[in-house]
């Protein structure tokens, strides 16, 4: 019998709020440029209210993979923790227009903490310098996992950067359990290679014990492994996972399942924005592998979604993504 969903994400729930702004402004208001920088809930609020006219577009890494599937016509699910405020507002509409069930219950008006966002300060010379406010997202626990809507799942995908929570280990441990015991697949995302050296041992663990697919950039693969070889860092990887699935920029993605190995070629595209990138590769692989393509198709998948989303601003695909693999011959 068909489970509900074939995909359920589990991370961050954030909104990107995109703002022009000057110089000067920066100088103002002691912003470091080019820089990605954590703040706090007064910080990030007394900064909001500077800024001029802004694009406000729902993000978060793995939102940003199930908002890619669900416009891909997938069944989906996310997980994220929002609060009942005007960002959370937004992050619940957009999500749930791409067709994604999202039910989580909001963090009550009066919380300490807002929905998260990440507000990217673009100068005139194109340089975005960052604010990332993570909010009532890193309160992510247990108690926001749904056992049914795990066990009613072909994959959960978690995001790495989740691991930065103080519940959400636990919360990762039990989706595993529920998913797994009703007979799914867990995926797990990297994130970034600071994520993998802060959580090296426990990631190392979960890839072992409980990982059916693994993506990741060479930046953290070699990190994870502590490798400077890419391909002994993918094999160390492929023993110990029955997927690996590995980007590398503009030379494409490397694709192993059970000692087989492809290589996607990337898709040759003008970058505007690539934030997303590795997000979006993560929805057309997982499209492709739910769908039953053979591992090199749903690998060219993932890098002709990811060359769709670097073209523009955001992290959202704006073309039909199905429209896109038909003229790469990937769909009839």
């Amino acid at each position: 019998m068909n489970k509900r969903y074939q995909v359920v994400g589990i991370g961050n729930a954030m909104v990107d709020i995109l703002s022009h702004v000057s110089d000067a402004f920066l100088a103002e208001n002691d912003i470091e440029k080019g820089i990605m920088q954590l703040v706090n809930t007064d910080q990030a609020s007394a900064l909001y209210r500077k800024l001029g006219p802004a694009k406000e577009i729902s993000g978060g890494s793995a939102a940003n993979t199930i908002a890619g599937l669900a416009a891909l016509g997938a069944r989906t699910a996310y997980v994220g923790k929002i609060k009942d405020d005007q960002l959370g507002a937004i992050f619940a509409h957009d999500i749930r227009a791409q067709d994604a069930v999202y039910d989580m219950e909001l963090a009550p008006a009066d919380h300490a903490d807002e929905t998260g966002r990440c507000t990217v300060m673009v100068t005139p010379d194109g340089e975005r310098s960052m604010h990332t406010y993570l909010g009532v997202s890193e309160h992510l626990g247990p108690d926001d996992i749904d056992v049914a809507m795990m066990a009613d799942t072909d994959w959960i995908y978690l995001e790495g950067y989740r691991f930065d929570g103080p519940l959400s280990h636990d919360a990762f441990a039990k989706a595993i359990a529920a998913c797994r015991g009703a007979g799914g697949k867990v995926s797990l995302t990297l994130s970034d290679p600071f994520c993998v050296e802060r959580h090296r041992d426990a990631f190392r663990n979960m890839i072992r014990d409980h990982v059916d697919l693994l993506f990741c950039n060479h930046h953290e693969m070699m990190s994870m492994y502590q490798m400077d070889d890419l391909d002994a860092a993918i094999g160390a990887a492929a023993r110990e996972c029955e997927t690996v699935v590995c980007t590398v920029g503009d030379q494409g993605a490397y694709a192993v399942q059970n000692g087989r190995r492809e290589h996607a070629e990337a898709v040759p595209t003008k970058i505007v924005d690539a934030t997303g990138a590795g997000d979006l590769f993560a929805s057309g692989f997982l499209y492709g592998l739910t769908g039953g393509f053979d591992l090199l198709n749903a690998a060219q998948m993932g890098c002709v979604a990811a060359s769709e989303v670097i073209s523009h601003i955001g992290a959202r695909p704006e073309a039909d993504l199905l429209e896109e693999f038909r003229t790469h011959g990937l769909l009839k």
